[in-house]
């Protein structure tokens, strides 16, 4: 059931047995793909839960972003890659080191979790920016310990799990980056998936069964097509994303409570372009992720878009 109360809308839950417990609060930092353009910043997924704060992928201007929804840069405590594809990772230097150096600073490690090659990425931009790092220490006083960065190399199973919080990696299809990962996040009695990159997956359906909410890619190839890619590079794309068509079919298996579309391909894809063929095998409740948009997950489910009143 949908219904709208003041600029937020509510999707009520359809049954009577929801958990009770604290919400999980999903925020789209950023909803595109390598496409620079000002509407859909690079993927990238805050999560927040028991008052615990982890970023999923970082792409270009996720740092910004945090700052648009009033989170302090040093109050994350970790970022989860779902694969090393640059979108998804060309916001994380800044959001490292502006996060360590300005305001009040991060004083600890930043924990940093990711398929096979993470550790060999951060070694290399340690190295990279050991020069900075050496100097603020040194000029600008800032503190040792928050320029550390501890690094697992994720597998598929239970990745996280303190105070209530757990994070489940499971292997999704993105031929040819293999691995590359969603996540699972359950606390309280909620659960939201996150896709990250992948074609139609069974296990992404085995792993978001009986989730609250389900975040999923998306591809639109008419948009793309409209766009003037050459049809090889659309072919190209689409084989390795997912179609609206078998996104649906995706939710109308796992069924989840909100269905939400983050990092669409191309960011300039219409609404029309991506929620009628959906609608071809799924008629659940969807909504078209845009960035600064704000998922509550509890009792009901309650979604904020930028400029919604409070």
């Amino acid at each position: 059931m949908r219904r709208i109360a003041v600029g937020i809308t509510v999707w009520a839950a359809s049954f009577a047995d929801v958990a009770v417990g604290e919400d999980i609060r999903a925020t789209l930092l950023g909803t595109g793909c390598p496409t620079p353009v000002m509407e859909r910043f690079g993927p990238s997924i805050l999560i927040e839960a028991k008052g615990q704060r982890f970023v999923f992928d970082a792409g270009r201007g996720a740092i910004q972003r945090l700052r648009q929804v009033n989170v302090a840069w040093q109050d994350v405590e970790g970022v989860f890659f779902t694969h090393l594809h640059s979108d998804h990772v060309v916001g994380f230097p800044d959001l490292w080191l502006t996060g360590w150096l300005v305001g009040a600073g991060r004083d600890r490690a930043l924990g940093v979790w990711g398929p096979a090659g993470t550790k060999k990425m951060i070694e290399h931009l340690q190295a990279a920016y050991e020069f900075d790092i050496r100097i603020r220490v040194g000029d600008d006083h800032a503190k040792p310990d928050g320029a550390v960065i501890h690094v697992t190399e994720v597998g598929e199973g239970i990745v996280y799990e303190e105070d209530g919080v757990k994070i489940t990696a499971f292997e999704v299809d993105h031929e040819p980056v293999k691995p590359a990962f969603g996540y699972r996040i359950d606390a309280a009695g909620r659960s939201v998936v996150l896709s990250g990159d992948t074609r139609f997956c069974e296990n992404l359906i085995r792993s978001a069964a009986g989730a609250d909410v389900l975040i999923h890619e998306v591809v639109a190839p008419d948009s793309l097509r409209r766009a003037g890619v050459p049809p090889e590079r659309v072919e190209s794309v689409t084989h390795h994303h997912t179609s609206p068509e078998q996104a649906g079919e995706v939710f109308a298996r796992v069924k989840p409570r909100l269905a939400v579309y983050s990092h669409i391909v191309m960011p300039q894809a219409t609404e029309e372009e991506l929620i009628p063929p959906t609608r071809k095998t799924y008629d659940g409740p969807l909504e078209l992720g845009e960035d600064l948009m704000v998922i509550e997950v509890g009792g009901e489910i309650r979604v904020r878009r930028p400029g919604d009143s409070p």
